[in-house]
């Protein structure tokens, strides 16, 4: 994957947990619309802007549980959660900047932010092993995948985003945890 990350500052400082789930957020949003311009190359279609979001938005909750899953362990339980509660709102803003765009006016922060939360409930379930996700963690990104995508004759879906779209996300996100964060990824 070919993102060019932002993980540097240009002032100096000190910068808080809200700062650097900023800058992953950020990157969150580069990489998800990445994998779908990947994605849309290979021939899948999103069909309607609803689609292509919700396309968007079950990747950018499965960056976000990579994300969790990445600092578990290695930032203090206070500081984990200052962190993802910060980057999901980071994010949520950015949906909702963008979602005017395409919408108009509305609130459409909130249902982002169930979405964020109802998947993190599911990925809870699955295994996050030797700084990677199981099996079954990437088999369920791609059947969220696969019902964002549902009114489009979109064969082969869940086969590739567990073959290559998720293992090709992975390279960025764990990059981006272990330098913004300072933890180890692998």
């Amino acid at each position: 994957m070919a993102i060019r990350m932002h993980t540097k500052w240009n002032s100096g400082g000190a910068k808080t947990i809200e700062d650097r789930a900023g800058v992953v957020g950020f990157n969150i949003w580069k990489i998800s619309k990445e994998t779908w311009l990947r994605m849309e190359k290979e021939g899948f279609l999103a069909g309607e802007d609803r689609q292509l979001t919700a396309v968007l938005t079950e990747m950018i909750a499965f960056l976000i549980q990579v994300s969790d899953r990445l600092v578990y362990g290695q930032l203090g339980e206070e500081d984990r959660a200052r962190f993802i509660n910060a980057l999901g709102k980071h994010l949520a803003h950015t949906m909702q900047s963008n979602m005017l765009d395409l919408f108009g006016p509305g609130d459409h922060a909130t249902p982002f932010i169930n979405t964020l939360n109802a998947r993190a409930a599911d990925y809870a379930e699955f295994e996050f092993a030797n700084y990677f996700p199981s099996y079954g963690f990437l088999r369920y990104l791609g059947e969220k995948m696969s019902e964002a995508m549902a009114a489009t004759d979109n064969k082969w879906v869940i086969e590739h985003v567990i073959e290559i779209e998720a293992p090709e996300a992975m390279k960025p996100i764990r990059k981006l945890i272990g330098e913004v964060l300072g933890v180890k990824v692998a």
